[in-house]
């Protein structure tokens, strides 16, 4: 399955170091947020529990867990709702950008301003979405055909090594199961997630245009509103 590249470590990277000065704290408070509409038990609500670990994950304080989650019932809070801009990056790359916000008129011209800035722009609805399949995506920290045995026998859709772990792939509905079994099997899971994965790439090899394509991600990931962001290129070569 296609879906991974070079910005996925450089995401996880940068999220590392983000969390280090707090800046990732609003977009999993965000996210933390919106999964407990669902209920505010972790134990009933898988997508928040995954959302929570994802925050102690990046060493969140459990103070700032339970002020996004108590959000929830809070009358005076802003309402949070989702949406997911479609972009186009150089070289003709299409991006998705989730975003949780209180107010549109403020996260659409923030987006189309990095896109624009950076040499992309925005997309018309539609027009880059069906490039992608919402999928289940689960980081697992091992390798071999008995871990991958294990993730198969697990419920997964398909799964593939990429710099020493797993990424296996689910149903959107089967995420938190899967997950589980995962875990029961003695596997250790390093992050699960809904992402939008390419259904093909397109491969960029040429350090300029793949330094342009990172410019624009890195731009629209800075953005306090944008809880993720996926894209279709595949960087195949090291960017001093």
């Amino acid at each position: 399955m296609s879906g991974h590249s070079k910005w996925s470590t450089i995401k996880r990277e940068k999220g590392a170091k983000d969390a280090k000065r707090g800046a990732v704290f609003t977009k999993l408070g965000n996210m933390i947020a919106i999964s407990a509409r669902s209920g505010t038990d972790p134990v009933m609500n898988s997508a928040l529990a995954m959302a929570i670990e994802k925050a102690k994950q990046a060493n969140m304080p459990n103070a700032n867990i339970q002020r996004a989650i108590d959000r929830v019932n809070d009358k005076n809070a802003a309402v949070l709702e989702e949406v997911a801009y479609e972009g186009m990056g150089p070289a003709g790359v299409g991006i998705i950008i989730e975003t949780a916000t209180d107010n549109r008129n403020r996260t659409l011209p923030e987006v189309k301003n990095a896109l624009t800035k950076n040499g992309g722009r925005l997309a018309d609805a539609g027009s880059v979405m069906f490039q992608f399949d919402h999928k289940g995506v689960i980081r697992v920290a091992s390798v071999g055909e008995d871990a991958l045995l294990t993730v198969l026998d697990a419920g997964a859709e398909d799964a593939v090594e990429e710099d020493g772990e797993l990424i296996v792939y689910t149903e959107q509905k089967d995420l938190a199961k899967v997950r589980t079994a995962i875990v029961g099997a003695g596997l250790e899971v390093k992050d699960a997630e809904l992402q939008y994965v390419a259904k093909s790439m397109i491969e960029v090899d040429d350090a300029e245009t793949a330094r342009k394509i990172l410019k624009v991600l890195d731009a629209l990931d800075d953005l306090d509103d944008v809880v993720n962001v996926h894209t279709n290129a595949d960087i195949t070569i090291d960017i001093e």
